[in-house]
């Protein structure tokens, strides 16, 4: 763990009009920079960097703000200048970001597009370094009813007991279910496994009357929906 020295830089050392929370104060934090939001996190620098400079040192080494949500706890700690007590406070921080999503009254809405329903789930899948499927329950107003997060691992159609995607729809009731799986990676280009996988669901949810109506590929700050593309879909 970094020990602080009196060396250390603190935001006080920057001028009055370089300072992220008097800023924050009167400009609003839209106003502040990635790095100056985390300097007001971390409070103070380290020997030779003030805080804004840490920040930008984090958000360089993990990858920006995604890296940063993706990245242990462990892994923020091992930045140097960090340390367990700042690793707390940003990991904390961005937790909250994503509760304040989820909590978004809009997401209570009618899914009506591809962008709706991507924006259910794609800040958490994004940030996952596993392959997961989740599936979205919409009732007969395609309105959100849960995210039932079925499978965690690699995904192809042979592997995935296609009656799982429907289990909790059946027991909710739901009209329309829309298949939601992230690629690590990255890289929201659909695989050919994907597309089987999609198809196998369709047939299966016309024989329980429970309409497939998207199956989305997460990537990075990015996806796929692939109805739009026609892959999986007749």
């Amino acid at each position: 763990m970094v020990r602080e020295s009196p060396a250390t830089y603190r935001i006080t050392d920057l001028s009055a009009d370089e300072r992220p929370r008097e800023r924050l104060e009167h400009n609003g934090p839209e106003a502040l920079s990635k790095a100056e939001l985390l300097a007001i996190l971390l409070r103070v620098g380290v020997t030779g960097m003030n805080s804004v400079q840490l920040g930008q040192r984090i958000l360089d080494e993990l990858g920006g703000l995604a890296g940063i949500q993706r990245a242990t706890f462990a892994q923020v700690c091992g930045i140097k200048g960090v340390g367990r007590a700042k690793a707390a406070q940003i990991k904390a921080a961005i937790e909250l970001g994503i509760r304040l999503k989820k909590e978004d009254p809009d997401l209570s809405a009618a899914i009506s597009s591809p962008e709706d329903a991507a924006e259910l789930v794609r800040y958490e899948m994004q940030a996952l370094d596993q392959e997961h499927l989740w599936v979205i329950l919409l009732d007969t107003r395609n309105r959100k009813i849960e995210v039932d997060k079925v499978y965690k691992g690699s995904l192809n159609a042979s592997m995935v007991r296609v009656g799982e995607l429907f289990k909790k729809a059946l027991q909710r009731s739901a009209a329309g279910i829309i298949l939601a799986h992230n690629h690590p990676s990255g890289d929201p280009t659909p695989s050919p496994e994907d597309a089987a996988l999609t198809r196998a669901a369709i047939q299966a949810g016309k024989l329980l009357d429970v309409e497939v109506i998207d199956h989305l590929v997460i990537g990075r700050n990015s996806y796929v929906s692939m109805k739009e593309k026609g892959l999986g879909f007749g």
